[in-house]
C-alpha cells in the first residue's frame, strides 16, 4: 500500500510584499481580476470526464480539482485554486470570526494557513519600532541579535555566544554548555519537514501536513505597473510583522477584491477605518494528499463504477472484521490494504468471514486479507480487559451496547447465572456489581479465555465457571444445594437459547413449597424474521415453557439484516412451570 502515498512536491517561493514607510498600516487590494489558470505546466490535467459519478459541486472530491501527475504515487493528490486574503497575523483571529461564513469551510482544512519566511520572531519587534524594513535589515538584526540569520549555518560569532552562555547562568551556578546540556537537559525539538526551493536551498516547510498544503501563486506583473500600489522593489521585501492567510471560499476562486460580496468588502473596509490594516488578495493552490481523503472516498476511485463501497466494519481490539458481499471478492485484498491503511495503527489485522456460523462453538471461519496474521487480541469494553481469539471463540463488539443496558437491570444483591458466557463479556462485568456469578459455555476455548479475563481483571472470586451444555448447565445450578439462590438468568445465544427454554419446566420441583424462594428472571435473546418480530419470539418462548399466562416484556436489539431482528426478552419465570412435573 506505500505506492498509494504521494511524493512530496515542491513548494513555489513565497511572495514579499513591502509597504510604505509609515507609522501605520495602509490598505491595498489588487485592482485587478484573477486570471482562471495560474498553472501552465503540461503535467498538470483535469478530472472532469462525463462518465465520472455525479458529486456535490460543493467541497473536495476526487473527481475534482488537478492531478499533478499520473505517476502511480500521485493518483491520490489533488491540486485545488483558491483565493485568500493575506493579513496581519495579530489580527486573523478577529477577521476569520467575522468572515466565517464566506472563508473555506472543507474538512479537515483550517481556515488560516501560514506561508513559510513571512514570520518575525516577537524579540525583533522591539528593535523595529514603526519602521518597514527591508530584507537585509531583518538579516543584519538576526545576525545582532542571534548571532545567525536565515539562512546561515552554526553561529558566526563566537562572542555572542559566550554571552549567550552568560545570560544562561542560574541561581545554582550552573552553566549550559553545549555538549553537557546535551547529556543533562536535552531540548525537544521539533520535527521540521525540509523542502528544497527550485535554486536547491533547504528551508522548514510551513502550511503543510501530512494532508494538505497551501502554497502562495507569484502573480506575475507582465507590463502592468504595480510601484505605486506596493512600492519600489517590492519583491525584496517583507511585511513589518507576520502574516496569514485567510483562505476564501472557493466560490472566490480566481476574483479580485471588487468581485467580492458586500460583506467581505464591509468588513475590510471597517478595519481600513479602524485599525488601518494592511490586506491583499492573492492567489493560493490548496494541494491535498492521500492522507485526506477518507477510506470510502479512495475505495470509491479504485472499485468499478455502480458497485456498493464496503464502509463500515467490526472492530475487535487491533482487528477490522469484514463481511464482503459476493461482488467484492475479486477486490478483497484492495478494499483490505485500503481499510489497514485508512485506520493504522489502531487497526493492525483485516480479516473476511468466509462462511456463516453453524457449528456448535459459534466460531467463525475468517480469512486474514491484509496485516499480521494474529487474530489473538485484547478488547478494553466497560473499563475492563478481554482476551479474545477470533479463530476460536465468538466476540461481537457492536452488542456493547446492549449489553450496558443488561447490566443496568442487575442490582447489587442479584446472583447471576450465564448459560452461555462466552469469554465473559457479561459475566465479568455483572462480577463488578453483583453478589455473584455463575458462568457456563460448551466452548472448552472460551472457558480457557474466561478464566485467564477473569484473573486479568481480579474478579475470579466472584465467578465460578463451568464447561458443559447449557440444559445440563440448567439442571445442575438450579438443583444444587450449595449454590446460591439465583435472582438472574442470561441466555445470550440468539440462533438457539430459545430452545433450552424447557429445561426450566421444573427445576423448582424438589424444593419444599412452604419454604421462602425467589423465582428468577430470565433474559433470553433470539432472531426473528417475521412481519412482527416481538409477537414471533414471543410465541416460541410460550411454546418453549408450555405456558401462556405470564408477561413477556421484549426489547429490540439491532436489525443484524434486512428483515431479521435480534431480540431480548425478559421474563420472571412463571411458578407453575418452575414446578411443574
Amino acid at each position: 500500500m506505500m505506492a498509494l502515498y504521494p511524493l512530496p512536491s515542491t513548494m513555489i517561493f513565497n511572495k514579499l510584499i513591502s509597504s510604505t514607510s509609515s507609522s501605520h498600516f495602509s490598505c491595498r487590494f489588487f485592482p485587478k481580476r484573477l486570471s482562471s489558470s495560474p498553472f501552465s505546466t503540461t503535467a498538470i490535467t483535469t478530472t472532469s470526464d462525463s462518465t465520472l459519478p455525479q458529486h456535490p459541486s460543493y467541497g473536495p472530491s476526487l473527481y475534482k480539482g488537478h492531478k499533478i501527475s499520473h505517476q502511480e504515487s500521485d493518483i491520490f493528490t489533488r491540486v485545488f485554486d483558491i483565493t485568500a486574503l493575506r493579513v496581519p497575523s495579530e489580527h486573523c483571529f478577529s477577521l476569520e470570526s467575522k468572515l466565517r461564513g464566506h472563508l473555506l469551510n472543507w474538512p479537515r482544512i483550517r481556515n488560516i494557513a501560514r506561508v513559510s519566511g513571512d514570520d518575525i520572531d516577537d524579540e525583533l519587534k522591539e528593535f523595529l519600532g514603526n519602521n518597514n524594513p527591508d530584507y537585509e535589515t531583518l538579516t543584519v538584526l538576526e545576525r545582532r541579535i542571534y548571532g545567525k540569520a536565515e539562512g546561515d549555518g552554526e553561529k558566526v560569532c563566537s562572542v555572542l555566544y559566550r554571552d549567550k552562555l552568560a545570560k544562561t547562568f542560574n541561581s545554582t551556578g550552573y552553566v549550559k554548555f553545549q555538549n553537557l546540556a546535551k547529556i543533562s537537559r536535552p531540548k525537544k525539538k521539533k520535527r521540521k519537514r525540509v523542502e528544497k526551493e527550485g535554486n536547491g536551498r533547504e528551508r522548514s516547510g510551513h502550511g503543510r501536513s501530512d494532508m494538505s498544503k497551501v502554497e502562495v501563486v507569484e502573480e506575475e506583473s507582465g507590463d502592468e505597473n504595480f510601484s505605486g500600489l506596493l512600492g519600489d522593489d517590492f519583491r525584496r521585501r517583507k511585511w513589518s510583522g507576520s502574516t496569514r492567510l485567510l483562505l476564501l471560499d472557493e466560490r472566490y476562486a480566481n476574483k479580485g477584491i471588487e468581485e467580492m460580496p458586500e460583506a467581505i468588502k464591509a468588513v475590510l473596509k471597517e478595519h481600513e477605518e479602524s485599525t488601518r490594516l494592511c490586506f491583499e488578495i492573492v492567489r493560493c493552490k490548496l494541494t491535498l494528499f492521500y492522507n485526506y481523503w477518507q477510506m470510502n472516498e479512495v475505495l470509491e476511485v479504485l472499485l468499478p463504477q455502480g458497485m456498493i463501497v464496503p464502509s463500515a466494519f467490526e472492530t475487535v481490539g487491533h482487528i477490522a472484521h469484514l463481511n464482503l458481499r459476493d461482488e467484492h471478492f475479486p477486490y478483497k485484498k484492495l478494499i483490505a490494504k485500503v481499510v489497514l491503511d485508512k485506520n493504522k495503527p489502531k487497526i493492525q489485522t483485516v480479516v473476511n468471514k468466509i462462511d456463516v456460523i453453524h457449528n456448535d462453538y459459534r466460531t467463525m471461519q475468517l480469512e486474514v486479507l491484509a496485516g499480521n496474521h494474529s487474530l489473538v487480541t485484547t478488547v478494553v469494553e466497560n473499563g475492563l480487559y478481554f482476551d479474545v481469539d477470533l479463530a476460536a471463540v465468538y466476540w461481537n463488539s457492536r452488542l456493547a451496547t446492549e449489553r450496558q443496558r443488561l447490566l443496568s437491570c442487575f442490582t447489587h444483591n442479584d446472583v447471576v447465572c450465564d448459560v452461555f458466557a462466552g469469554v465473559g463479556p457479561i459475566a465479568i462485568s455483572a462480577a463488578k456489581k453483583v453478589k455473584y456469578v455463575y458462568a457456563n459455555d460448551l466452548n472448552p476455548n472460551a472457558i480457557e479465555y474466561l478464566e485467564r479475563n477473569c484473573v486479568r481483571n481480579k474478579l475470579e472470586r466472584k465467578i465460578e465457571i463451568f464447561n458443559m451444555d447449557g440444559r445440563r448447565f440448567i439442571d445442575c445450578i438450579f438443583a444444587s444445594e450449595k449454590a446460591r439462590p439465583i435472582t438472574q438468568v442470561v441466555m445470550n445465544l440468539p440462533n438457539d437459547a430459545a430452545e433450552f427454554l424447557d429445561s426450566f419446566r421444573g427445576v423448582f420441583r424438589k424444593k419444599h413449597t412452604d419454604k421462602q424462594f425467589t423465582l428468577p428472571r430470565i433474559h433470553v435473546y433470539g432472531f426473528s424474521k417475521a412481519e412482527d418480530p416481538e409477537f414471533d419470539f414471543h410465541e416460541k418462548i410460550r411454546i418453549a415453557l408450555s405456558e401462556v399466562a405470564f408477561e413477556v416484556e421484549m426489547h429490540k436489539v439491532r436489525l443484524v439484516a434486512p428483515g431479521k431482528w435480534m431480540l431480548c426478552a425478559s421474563f420472571v419465570l412463571p411458578e407453575t412451570v418452575a414446578f411443574a412435573k
